[in-house]
This record gives structure tokens, sequence and C-alpha cells, in this order.
């Protein structure tokens, strides 16, 4: 560990201590979907479908927002999510069907230090545990660690929410700790529990999920060979 000119301790010096860059990416291509900057004139039909025709309402007991209970709010939010550019609020398309099965968004976005969360995650359940989720997923972090140049993504959920805790931990983030009473949401107490992943971990990561997402993985039934944590 360096010492500074009063024999303390401190973090090792930057070769690069620039700001990131704020998204602004309308398009990223994968093999079995595209994340695209969510737009009401593209995505508004699709999203509409299971953010309320189908919606599933225990998917938002995690959530900070309700239950949507018109369609003319959920095009209100989409409108208000289109316009966002803290979070910046993405849609996937999942390629198989061509339809728009799930958002999530950047968020919590700090140029200065680098830092940006991954969060506001619906999908609906069509694309639940699928190739095209979990290359979503991949393709937002090689955005946001090759091209944004940042050097922590986060992952946050309360602590009572164990699918999306297990959901970070298989997509690589490491467990960081929890915030106790941390937020107060729908007149409820939340626990936090905080997961990141950073700059020096993503070139390994991304090499396992560049195997997981080989076709060559996956059987003539569309069964995973390897899991993920073992790619």
């Amino acid at each position: 560990m360096p010492l500074n000119h009063y024999q303390q301790e401190v973090g090792p010096s930057l070769a690069d201590a620039s700001p990131g860059k704020m998204p602004d990416v309308a398009l990223l291509e994968g093999r079995y979907c595209s994340v695209e900057h969510l737009t009401v004139a593209e995505h508004y039909e699709d999203i509409l479908d299971f953010y309320f025709t189908n919606q599933i309402l225990s998917d938002w007991t995690y959530m900070y927002a309700d239950p949507f209970e018109s369609e003319e709010a959920v095009r209100q939010c989409l409108e208000d999510y289109e316009q966002s550019q803290n979070p910046y609020f993405f849609a996937i398309r999942d390629k198989a069907s061509g339809k728009v099965l799930g958002t999530f968004s950047l968020m919590a976005i700090t140029p200065k230090n680098r830092s940006v969360e991954m969060g506001r995650v619906i999908l609906a359940p069509a694309l639940q545990k699928t190739r095209a989720a979990t290359e979503a997923q991949y393709l937002l972090m090689k955005y946001v660690f090759e091209d944004l140049n940042y050097r922590r993504y986060e992952w946050k959920c309360d602590s009572l929410n164990r699918p999306s805790a297990n959901a970070a931990m298989r997509l690589g983030f490491t467990y960081e700790g929890r915030f106790r009473n941390h937020a107060i949401y729908k007149g409820r107490s939340r626990d936090t529990d905080w997961f990141s992943i950073i700059e020096s971990e993503w070139p390994a990561l991304k090499k396992r999920f560049e195997n997981w997402l080989d076709p060559e993985n996956f059987d003539e039934k569309g069964q995973q060979k390897h899991s993920l944590r073992d790619c």
C-alpha cells in the first residue's frame, strides 16, 4: 500500500483519473437479443403487454414503483423513461420472436467516480432464464466497461429479494454487504444488499459470458452444457 509524505496509507494512484462518459447508445446488437434505447414510438406496444395487459403483480413487490393501473399510465411512464438521462432506460428485444420482452436501466450514473448501477429490471416470463436475458446483461456490461470506461458496476436489491440476489451472483457480481434501514418504500423498511463488478474482473468475466453464450454450449434441446459459473 503506498504511503503519502505523512506516512499514511493511501489508495493507489490511477493512470487515468478522467471521468467516464454518460450513456448515449441507441443499439447494442447481440446474437440472441438487441438492447435498444427505450422510446415510446418503438417499444410501447410490446412493453404494454408485460407492464399492464398481462403484468404479473408480484413482479412489482420489490420495485419502488407500483403496478400500472391503465394503459395511459404505462405511456406516461415510458415517456418519462425516454426523456431520462439518469437513469438511462433500455428495451430488450428477443430476436427469436422479434418482440420487446424486457426493460432495464443504467442508474446512479456517476461519471466522476466512473461508477454506475444496473437496475429497474422487468422481464416478461418469456424472457426469464433465457440466453437472450443473459446476453442482454452481457451487452450492457461490455458497454459500461469498454465504451463508457467505468470502473465499478453495481447491483442493489432489497435484502429479502432472493431472486434478484441470486441473479446478481450468477452474473458474476460480488456480494459486498448490507445497508440496514437503507430505505423506506411502500410503507416498509428496506435493508439493501450491495453487489459489484469492478474493471479488473471484467476480462475474465467477459470470457465466461462469451463461452456460455456460444451455441456450442447448448444441446439440441437448448439446454446448457456448462453453467455460466463453470465456463
